[in-house]
């Protein structure tokens, strides 16, 4: 017996609606034999950048072969394309909105045909599902749609890096109300105190246990990235902040606060 075609879901529609067991039923509809799996289904509505990050964060942990399925899709029904490609061994579907912007440089891409009674409302049912159905069922990439190269980019934002100082943003904000920097932990040396804002965070710690209950703690998370979090509470509620909020690393003796 062959391998369980694997497909990820990570979508917007939330768990108190069918949109979701909607869409598994056309996936099973094409094959019944498919593992899928439930990444997230309540970001905020229409975040695009939340999808990708998260896409980013976790599609290389799956299997070779895996197909991630990414609906955040507020141009739904507009002349904004849909589209599947493969890449390093995995398959990805979503709308052309940028979504895919970490994994589409060097890929196969498809624009992929909206089906005459497709609910215009409702691609990620009528349109993607199906899709990525297909290619993990063993479909060639050319049987769902036409050759593509002009895919939205839209990339998270980079860290810049001047006089010893490494100037990034928060690019996501989690369940726990955790800040999730886009300053990457190996390019930072010894000796640095991190900054939101006004905020001075302090040194990088090793997890939340090495603060007092409530107290600010900025560590490098399970992504590899610099993470701002309260002890037991919220950091977006202390802090007042939240996505796109400016973040700095700083030398210690460096350090000034307004």
């Amino acid at each position: 017996m062959g391998e369980q075609p694997v497909v990820t879901l990570l979508t917007d529609f939330g768990l108190s609606d069918s949109y979701v067991a909607e869409m598994k039923a056309a996936m099973l509809a094409v094959e019944r034999g498919l593992c899928l799996v439930d990444v997230a289904h309540q970001l905020e509505l229409g975040d695009v950048q939340a999808a990708q990050y998260l896409l980013e964060r976790f599609w290389h942990r799956f299997p070779r072969g895996t197909v991630h399925l990414v609906v955040v899709d507020p141009g739904v029904g507009t002349s904004r394309r849909a589209i599947a490609a493969t890449n390093h061994g995995h398959g990805f579907v979503a709308p052309d909105n940028g979504i895919l912007s970490p994994i589409l440089e060097g890929a196969e891409v498809v624009q992929l045909p909206i089906p005459d009674g497709a609910a215009p409302t409702f691609h990620g049912r009528d349109v993607f599902a199906p899709a990525a159905a297909r290619l993990a069922a063993g479909a060639p990439l050319a049987e769902l749609g036409r050759p593509f190269t002009g895919w939205h980019r839209f990339p998270l934002p980079d860290p810049k890096r001047e006089n010893h100082v490494t100037s990034g943003t928060v690019v996501h904000v989690d369940r726990f109300g955790t800040l999730v920097t886009n300053i990457r932990g190996h390019e930072l040396g010894s000796g640095v105190e991190i900054q939101v804002g006004e905020s001075r965070i302090g040194p990088l710690r090793r997890t939340f246990a090495d603060v007092e209950p409530g107290a600010l703690v900025a560590f490098i998370g399970s992504n590899n990235t610099v993470e701002v979090a309260v002890r037991d509470g919220s950091a977006t509620a202390e802090l007042g902040t939240g996505l796109g909020a400016p973040v700095r690393a700083v030398p210690a003796r460096r350090y000034t606060c307004c």
